[in-house]
Parts: C-alpha cells; structure tokens; sequence
C-alpha cells in the first residue's frame, strides 16, 4: 500500500516503511517530556517545538481546508514546525504506522482525526508515554488514548440540522437513506445516532423512513457508485443524507445527470465551493457545513497550551485560540469550535472555501 506525506506546500509519496523511516528521519529528536525514567532525554525549548497532523486520510478537499488552518494556528501557536502525514485511504488501521512514526521521533504534539477511535489507541498511547501530546479533532479517538478533542459543533446540532433539511425538502414524508464515510468514523456514527433517534421520537418526522444507510469510504467513485446503487435499490427513494464532503459532491454529481434531479433532495455537510454549481443548477437545494479552517487552527492552539501546561485536558480548563479568542474545555475534554451555517442560492456565493 502506498503511505503518503505531506508538508508545506508539497506532497510526496513514499511505500511503506521508506514513509515511516523519512517521517522518522525528518522529526525532531530534541522532543517535548521525556523517553523514559533511563533516556535522560531533557523537554525540547518552547522554540523547538513540533506539531504534526495526521488527518484520516490525504487529497480530501474538506481536510486540506482544515489542515491549512491547522498550519496557520501552528506558525501563530509558535511552533517550530508542523507537518502532515497520513495515508491515502481511510481505513481503521492506516493512520497506526505514522503515529509509531511520530512517536519514534520524539514529536511533541500529534493531532489525528480518528478513522476508528480504538484502532489507533494502542499507538497514541505509547506516545503519550514518549512525551506527545495528543489532540484529537474532527473524528474522535477513544477518550482514554487523547488529551483533548477539538469538535466542530455538538453532535447533535449537527445530526438534528441535517434531518430538519431533509425533512423540510422531502415534504416531511418518504423514503430517504444516509451516505456516510467509513464504517467506523466516531463522527459520522454519532451523527447517525442522533439522526435516527430524531427520526423516531419526533412526530414530525413519522412518515420519513429511513431505508438505507451506505458507506463511501470518503472516496469520491465509491460515493458516486454507492449514491447510484441507492437509486437502483430503492426507486421511491425522496432523499440522501450525506455526512461527509465528499459523499454529498459525489452524489450531486450524480443527481445532476441522472433522472432523479430535482426529485430526489440532497442535503448533509458540503464545502460551498465544491457544491456551489449544484446548488446552482437546483441539483442542491441547502446544505451545512462550519468553517473547518478553525478546526485545524483550535487544535493547533490547544497542542501548544498543553505543551505549556496552560491546560490539561481537564473540564473547566482554558486558553486562547488565536483570533477566535478563549475556548473552554468541556467535560470529557471536548472543546467546541463553532455553529454550522446552513448554505443555500441566497447566500452561497458569499463563502469561499
């Protein structure tokens, strides 16, 4: 399988273990806390920090808008240098090896957007214990194994804007289905949750059945392949919920050439760039979506306060983000970036990311 990098302004690709042995290579070796009770290895000065990001996988146009707010908040935070790694797919396991990496290279903090929250916990762990800080964001690893997680909005806000879209574009009845990323995906999975819990308990939701849920694996023909078989599958189908960037422009793409455009509603979480010609051409009618630059630049932010000792992870802590000012750490060691904003032809034009 081919692993993948990518620094400033460029990408490289390297196979397996030549990824893992550059990615060792190119880390700082002065690292922030000690290797152990035997290493005698000293904390790194303020100015010889690293941050590395390992996002769920590379060439996703939703995580390059997330990573280049990351390096923004990395160069402001004060750190020494800030890199990516990750791999090409987002599969359960991919993301374990750059993390092993990382850890060998004594980096001092590593943000991952979890493919699977307990896949990758065994590795974050043993760095933890090497000295990293970790943050997670965008995709929760399993508590035990971070610092803090940087969240894009509360969950269920998320789940209950996208099933009020949906509702409201099907006439509140019908057959729809969800097109999510991968299977695993902690992020994607609690808004499904929260989505079907709505869909049951809410009475105004009775007639809506939710008939399929599909996986795209944030691959854009398996999305666009998974949002035809939908349509073959199930011909009274009124309307796709797609969590994830790149599900939703696939499967655009396809309602805007088939059939079913303007009869079948899309609604989820899209960039206004990708999705602003389907809106356009009414293949889309309203979306949502926040600003994933900030994720990236909280999370850079909230590295580097760890790294001081400013926070600890625990509830109540603070510190301050940059330009989005103070952000407070919530129970679970959650912190909250922001509102989605709802996205339609009157307003679309007016972001540009």
């Amino acid at each position: 399988m081919m692993l993948n990098r990518k620094s400033t302004g460029q990408t490289g690709r390297l196979a397996g273990m030549v990824a893992v042995a550059a990615a060792a290579a190119l880390a700082l070796t002065a690292c922030n806390g000690a290797s152990g009770s035997d290493g005698g290895t000293s904390p790194a000065a303020a100015g010889d920090q690293k941050i590395t990001f390992i996002p769920k996988q590379l060439n996703n146009p939703y995580t390059d808008v997330v990573l280049g707010g990351g390096e923004k908040g990395a160069t402001e935070a004060g750190f020494a240098s800030s890199q990516v790694v990750g791999p090409l797919e987002a599969s359960a396991s991919s993301q374990v090896s750059f993390i092993n990496a990382e850890t060998q290279a004594g980096t001092n903090v590593i943000v991952i957007a979890a493919n699977d929250p307990d896949a990758v916990c065994t590795a974050l762990g043993e760095a933890r214990s090497a000295g990293a800080k970790i943050v997670a964001f965008d995709s929760d690893a399993n508590p035990d194994c971070r610092d803090v997680f940087i969240s894009q909005v509360v969950a269920k806000e998320v789940a209950l804007i996208q099933t009020k879209l949906i509702a409201e574009q099907i006439g509140g009845s019908g057959e729809i289905a969800i097109l999510s990323a991968t299977a695993n995906a902690t992020n994607q999975n609690e808004w499904i949750k929260f989505m079907e819990e709505e869909l049951a308990s809410n009475p105004e939701y009775k007639d809506i059945k939710l008939v399929a849920k599909v996986y795209g694996d944030d691959n854009d023909t398996k999305s666009f392949q998974e949002a035809q078989g939908l349509m073959q599958a199930h011909p009274n189908l009124k309307g796709i919920i797609s969590p994830t960037t790149v599900g939703i422009a696939a499967t655009a793409r396809y309602l805007s050439t088939s059939e079913y455009k303007g009869k079948v509603a899309l609604t989820g979480l899209g960039l206004p760039n990708e999705m602003r010609p389907f809106v356009k051409d009414g293949t889309v009618k309203e979306f949502a979506l926040w600003d994933p630059a900030q994720l990236g630049y909280v999370a850079a932010f909230a590295g580097k306060a760890l790294t001081e000792g400013t926070i600890t992870g625990a509830e109540g802590d603070t510190f301050t983000a940059g330009e989005l000012g103070e952000r407070k750490v919530e129970k679970g060691g959650l912190v909250i970036v922001g509102p989605p904003t709802v996205f339609n032809a009157e307003n679309i034009d007016k972001y540009d990311f």
